[in-house]
């Protein structure tokens, strides 16, 4: 018999030992804190009834994951349908570009909640199932997984989870962290225009729904721009993006008023002013729509050589158009 190399036996036993001492920091993970806030602010216990469940066959937990929250969202898809707008033969699985994509031509603007526990569990006690992306074994070696949280207890720490071939599966929030701290804890609510998660912040609505108007348009999109200015009502950027909504949606005079609301909050947005100056032409305001080409014509930037012809132009009716 051939005797082993020595440096095979050596390597072999390194080898063992890494994957031991990983085995054994993943299984040491602590479990999450929440903060005083949030778990005076949820209740205790939680659990969203009304989730569908669809098993998840070989890699295909993103399209099952994806029919169980539009489902519940009272979007009537199956998973058949899903399978070929989320699934990548080549990857063997879903990525996150394709879920959130899906979700939006489904009529569903998808959030991505920020990446803490308090996130997840706050969500969750508004009623909100959640997607979660998980790595079921280790960083070197993943195996990611889509999942669907459906509630909590906050007494026994579990989390439970359509996932897999599982219903309402129980898993510890350590074990449940663990896993889902691999992938950054990414995590997505699919909800109708005009309802916000509870705890977004301004910047991750504001890319949610921009993302969403340019699937769908802007008519469909005006409650979720409305909901996001009565959250956010100092938001300039937001009453901006809810008055190019209302205008391209037919509704000058309401578009107005946003543009007005997006210079309280901003007196040096020129491209507001210039909106603001145009609309107000268009209505015959001459007095104001000079003002307000004039505020714009007077900021530097993008918008200045624009806001400088239409002002020109309002005062020597007849010149020809502004360059593109």
């Amino acid at each position: 018999m051939t005797q082993q190399p020595t440096w095979l036996h050596t390597n072999a036993r390194l080898a063992g030992v890494v994957l031991l001492t990983l085995l054994m920091l993943a299984g040491c993970a602590m479990s999450p804190r929440l903060a005083e806030t949030t778990t005076q602010a949820i209740p205790p216990q939680r659990l969203i009834q009304d989730v569908p469940f669809h098993a998840q066959r070989d890699f295909q937990c993103g399209p099952a994951s994806l029919a169980m929250v539009l489902n519940h969202a009272d979007i009537d898809v199956a998973v058949e349908t899903l399978i070929p707008q989320v699934f990548i033969p080549g990857r063997e699985g879903s990525v996150q570009p394709e879920m959130l994509a899906a979700t939006r031509r489904h009529g569903r603007i998808p959030f991505v909640l920020d990446n803490t526990f308090d996130a997840l569990l706050t969500e969750l006690a508004t009623g909100h199932p959640v997607v979660v992306m998980q790595n079921l074994s280790l960083p070197a070696w993943p195996m990611w997984h889509y999942a669907v949280a459906i509630g909590y207890d906050l007494p026994t720490s579990t989390m439970t989870l359509h996932s897999g071939e599982e219903a309402q599966r129980q898993e510890s929030f350590r074990r449940f962290d663990a896993t889902w701290a691999r992938s950054d804890r990414w995590a997505f609510v699919a909800l109708p225009p005009g309802t916000l998660p509870q705890g977004i912040r301004e910047y991750r609505a504001m890319e949610a729904i921009a993302a969403y108007e340019q699937v769908q348009g802007p008519q469909a999109t005006l409650p979720a721009w409305q909901a996001l200015v009565k959250r956010f009502p100092a938001s300039a950027m937001g009453h901006f993006a809810l008055g190019n909504a209302l205008h391209q949606a037919g509704n000058s005079e309401r578009a107005i008023v946003a543009f007005r609301d997006a210079t309280r909050q901003r007196d040096d947005l020129a491209v507001a002013w210039l909106n603001l100056g145009l609309l107000l032409k268009e209505q015959g305001e001459r007095g104001e729509a000079r003002q307000a080409l004039a505020k714009a014509a007077a900021l530097p930037g993008a918008w200045q050589t624009q806001a400088q012809h239409a002002l020109d132009e309002l005062l020597v009716p007849g010149l020809p158009p502004a360059p593109p």
